[in-house]
């Protein structure tokens, strides 16, 4: 059965916290138990928590939340929230003397685009998990990707603002849903190559392969990215649909993964349910390509850029 178009799939709830008056939020994805997870960092500033427990050489697998949030490290406290709130319902990584909920936590800067004082906490991050919901997820300038803006290569003056998306993909019985929380260094650009969210600076056509960035450098950026599919696989699995999934923000964004970028991409694959075809990785890589570039372009699509 296909995916709601405002859903990551069966047993995945997202929940927000925004503060338009700020422009900032964090999002919190709440997957089904016994997952398996693992990312892609292709950024190279990128500012987290606990992403080191996605490494295929740890020894942990299943996450019991996904963060996303604004407010730069500041922000990280809402994992805080996050965490307190799974515990109280149960929910965690049983040590034998407590339950210890694991909560993954990335961020985007966004301390530029509204009050650099006001950026998500604990207190917020148990606002998105109430919220959460597994159909009908807002989208566009809400919860991580509230102050969220794209287009900054010739200058942050020159950006639009960005969003956060929702996309799917399905082929041969099998579907990937992604969540992406674009504030990019680059444009985003549709799937004819056009520009969908992109720089206002005068005559960017002089720069069609690449846009050279400022002088002072463009600082504080990120994608951020979630794939989420049904499938029997392994944490090395896991973490390949994590960079087919990153391929999905090179393809829909020009520049992409620059030194300047936070980028990452987590995978978050629940187990397959009864009756499903078995999971061809080859196709579902391909399908989280896919379904990560229509989650980028969506995220900018229902934005209002500045007059």
């Amino acid at each position: 059965m296909p995916v709601d178009e405002r859903s990551l799939g069966a047993g995945f709830r997202v929940g927000h916290w925004t503060d338009e008056g700020a422009r900032t939020g964090c999002t919190v994805i709440l997957p089904p138990p016994g997952n398996v997870a693992s990312a892609d960092i292709r950024g190279s500033s990128p500012s987290s928590r606990e992403l080191v427990m996605l490494h295929t050489n740890r020894r942990l697998t299943e996450i019991h939340a996904l963060l996303f949030t604004g407010g730069s490290a500041f922000g990280l406290a809402a994992a805080d929230g996050v965490v307190g709130w799974l515990a109280e319902r149960g929910i965690g990584y049983q040590t034998g003397v407590a339950l210890v909920p694991i909560v993954p936590a990335a961020v985007i800067f966004d301390l530029a685009n509204g009050r650099a004082d006001v950026r998500p906490g604990p207190t917020e991050g148990r606002a998105a998990c109430d919220a959460a919901s597994e159909t009908g997820v807002p989208t566009g300038g809400v919860g991580a990707g509230t102050g969220a803006t794209v287009g900054k290569w010739a200058g942050r003056a020159f950006g639009v603002p960005g969003g956060l998306g929702i996309g799917h993909a399905a082929a041969k019985g099998l579907e990937v849903s992604a969540l992406a929380v674009v504030n990019s260094v680059g444009d985003v650009l549709g799937t004819d190559g056009s520009i969908l969210a992109g720089t206002r600076a005068p005559d960017p056509q002089l720069f069609p392969e690449a846009p050279p960035l400022p002088d002072e450098g463009a600082p504080g950026n990120t994608v951020l990215c979630a794939v989420t599919t049904r499938a029997g696989v392994e944490k090395r699995d896991a973490r390949w649909l994590a960079a087919r999934g990153a391929d999905g923000v090179t393809v829909s964004i020009r520049p992409a993964h620059t030194r300047y970028d936070g980028d990452v991409a987590i995978a978050i694959v629940a187990p397959p349910e009864e009756g499903s075809p078995p999971g061809d990785l080859d196709v579902l890589g391909a399908l989280a390509t896919e379904a990560v570039a229509t989650a980028v372009r969506n995220a900018v699509v229902s934005v209002t850029p500045p007059a």
